[in-house]
């Protein structure tokens, strides 16, 4: 008898063994290329012990087509030694920029790589970096790169030949403050692209205060109520290489809050650009367009200003997609932790109501501090997800039990849209870039292999950068779209939908901004499923005009021009 179970028991177990021979292992979802990729690049926070409060804020990521070659490159803000007398010339590393020169093998397969352009460029940007904003600001076609700094801010216009050059002084959006997150968008209606600086708090390195690790003797970084809010900045642009701060004039003065995060976009649907911005600790705030220069915030009555139960949260990373596929925005933040990540859906008049609970987003996130994310299709199933990055901002006790020399790291997640409006927390399965536990800041998002899936480049702080590629459903269709002017200039703000019979679905729009300070790609692309036919769009340009073209074919970015109903292949 023993004999007998002896023997079945070595059946079950070889056949155990010969089912997991057989069964093929299933590949990380995203796959951390930044080494193989030549991305060589850790932000360095400077950290000496001292606790100053920049060090655990930093830093952020941009994705942009400086040279127009139709791949995307890499800007990276670097941090740096900080303390009293330690200005720019003391740093002797600074910001980066990565062109991209990926090319395809001959079997097709695209091989990413990038090369370190910096000093060909004539960037020298050794500022304490925070995040970094994108924008047309000139209208040469050419992206300008707006670097927010703790301390003076620059502004890199795209000279159109390969080169950068700082034009901070002469053309009028300095903000010395401590600037986080920007946003390019034409808030006016002019066809100029202004500028919108979210700024944090009223600290300096001679003032630093000495804040306990709760319940501890030990010291630990400060909450941003420590110090006072350093109040936003609205600059307008008036052509010919000139802004002007209009903060004031524009009724933005005298409401401060800790910003972080700001994202412009039509939220209220009347065809003016709107304003959100991700306060720490207050109340968030909704600028309403009223046109004619002003904005007023409606936060508090729109009901995106505090969660469902009238608290403020401590908002960083935000971004604004239409989730439930009823045509108009919702507003995801991410926050502290023990304070759920919250999702507001829009009724398509500018009215929110928070479903964090009901979305299935709130419980996953309470462990974690979560900075970047964005509204991305991820598996290219026609349903938005939401990637989050994660970093602590004071310590974590069971890591400083363990006397761990950096106790501030967490895991990363993601979430995937499901039937319902509902997420389902997908991190687990999503692979080595998901569970590895790091202190993640700025989160940028775009195809780096233009295969129509969406890559995520990840700043962690005091650790390397993560340039992660796309490995989901290779197999799903997708539409990708380049929506431009009559002179060739990418046209952020434009919404497009898939024309499905007499229905418009799947509402995405371009845009750069959004996430923790940093920029994201402009293209629009529109996850298809399995549908392989060729398929008609509908775009509204910010103007008002609605124009629709197709049939496009599937798989492929289509560069589509304004008022011509003009495409073409990229």
């Amino acid at each position: 008898m023993v004999t007998r179970l002896l023997r079945l028991l070595v059946e079950i177990v070889s056949c155990t063994l010969l089912i997991g021979l057989l069964t093929p292992v299933q590949a990380d979802w995203f796959e951390d290329v930044a080494e193989s990729a030549g991305v060589d690049f850790r932000y360095d926070s400077g950290m000496q012990g001292q606790f100053f409060f920049p060090e655990i804020m930093g830093g952020g990521a941009a994705l942009l087509d400086y040279d127009r070659d139709g791949l995307l490159d890499l800007y990276l803000v670097q941090g740096g030694a900080i303390g009293p007398g330690i200005g720019p010339d003391e740093r002797q590393r600074g910001d980066r920029l990565y062109r991209n020169v990926s090319r395809q093998d001959e079997d097709g397969q695209w091989r990413l790589a990038f090369e370190d352009v910096t000093e060909a460029a004539g960037i020298d940007a050794r500022g304490y970096g925070m995040g970094a904003a994108v924008g047309d600001y000139d209208g040469n076609g050419y992206p300008d790169l707006y670097i927010l700094n703790f301390g003076d801010n620059q502004l890199w216009r795209n000279d159109g030949d390969g080169t950068f050059t700082d034009v901070t002084a002469e053309v009028g959006v300095n903000d010395p403050r401590w600037s986080v997150s920007g946003s390019f968008a034409d808030h006016d209606g002019d066809g100029l692209l202004d500028l919108m600086v979210v700024n944090y708090a009223d600290y300096s390195v001679e003032d630093n205060k000495v804040c306990r690790a709760s319940g501890t003797s030990r010291q630990d970084y400060c909450s941003p109520s420590a110090y006072p809010p350093a109040g936003d900045s609205l600059f307008r642009n008036l052509g010919q290489g000139r802004f002007e701060d209009v903060t004031a004039s524009a009724g933005l003065g005298d409401d401060k809050g800790h910003g972080l995060g700001v994202i412009s976009a039509d939220l209220d649907g009347d065809g003016r650009v709107d304003i959100y911005v991700a306060n720490d600790g207050s109340p968030n705030y909704f600028w309403i367009n009223r046109g004619e220069g002003r904005f007023s915030d409606d936060a508090m009555l729109a009901g995106n200003a505090v969660n469902s139960d009238g608290a403020s949260e401590a908002s960083m990373g935000v971004d604004a997609g239409d989730y439930d596929d009823d045509g108009d925005e919702d507003i995801f933040l991410t926050h502290l932790r023990r304070e759920s990540n919250t999702l507001y859906r829009n009724d398509g008049q500018g009215w929110f109501d928070d479903v964090s609970n009901a979305s299935g987003l709130a419980s996953p996130s309470l462990p974690m501090t979560g900075f970047g994310t964005a509204f991305v299709d991820v598996d290219l199933d026609g349903r938005l997800d939401l990637p989050v990055v994660n970093g602590a901002v004071t310590e974590e006790p069971e890591l400083a039990a363990k006397d761990d020399p950096f106790p501030y790291h967490q895991p990363n997640q993601l979430f995937l849209g499901g039937e319902g409006g509902r997420f389902a927390d997908r991190s687990a399965d999503a692979g080595a870039a998901f569970s590895r536990s790091r202190s993640s800041r700025g989160a940028a998002f775009g195809d780096l292999d233009n295969d129509g899936r969406v890559d995520m480049v990840v700043v962690n702080v005091n650790a390397p950068a993560e340039v992660l590629l796309n490995r989901m459903s290779p197999e799903a269709r997708w539409l990708g779209i380049e929506p431009v002017d009559a002179e060739g200039r990418i046209v952020t703000g434009t919404r497009a939908w898939l024309v499905d019979g007499e229905r418009l679905r799947l509402l995405r729009r371009s845009r750069r901004d959004g996430s923790y300070a940093s920029a994201s790609d402009p293209r629009i692309v529109l996850g298809l499923g399995a549908r392989s036919d060729a398929v008609e769009v509908e775009l509204r340009w910010p103007d008002g005009l609605r124009e629709r073209f197709g049939p496009l074919d599937v798989g492929r970015y289509h560069r589509l021009t304004r008022a011509t109903g003009e495409e073409s292949n990229l």
